[in-house]
């Protein structure tokens, strides 16, 4: 069965940190380009981090500097470390793998609040 499983989201203060986890099954992960998205109330879903095969990185704007993405292939799994939170970036991070097939997580709920 093809699918991505996120974890670690959460409700964290302004200036905490939180680990994002992606498990990946059913595909040859390391062939995949591996994707943090978010979607916060009202807004359009929009691409936060970028891992490719061979490990090179791209980030937003908004996160750079205060998020790192980075992937196991022997585990298959993602990550997304996030330091630095801030309320803005409240909202339903999804994870995304992308080559053979397109698949997405069901998401999981960061929010950043006193």
């Amino acid at each position: 069965q093809v699918q991505l499983v996120e974890s670690g989201g959460g409700l964290v203060q302004p200036g905490g940190s939180l680990r994002l986890s992606c498990a990946a099954s059913g595909i040859i992960f390391s062939t995949y380009v591996m994707n943090w998205y978010r979607q916060a109330p009202g807004k359009q879903r929009e691409l936060v981090a970028t891992v490719t095969r061979g490990g090179v990185t791209n980030y937003a704007d908004s996160v750079k500097g205060r998020f790192r993405i980075s992937r196991d292939n022997g585990k298959n799994t993602a990550f997304l470390q996030m330091n630095s939170l801030k309320p803005e970036d409240t909202a339903v991070y999804y994870c995304n793998a992308r080559g053979t097939l397109d698949v997405w997580g069901q998401g999981t709920q960061v929010t950043c609040s006193w």
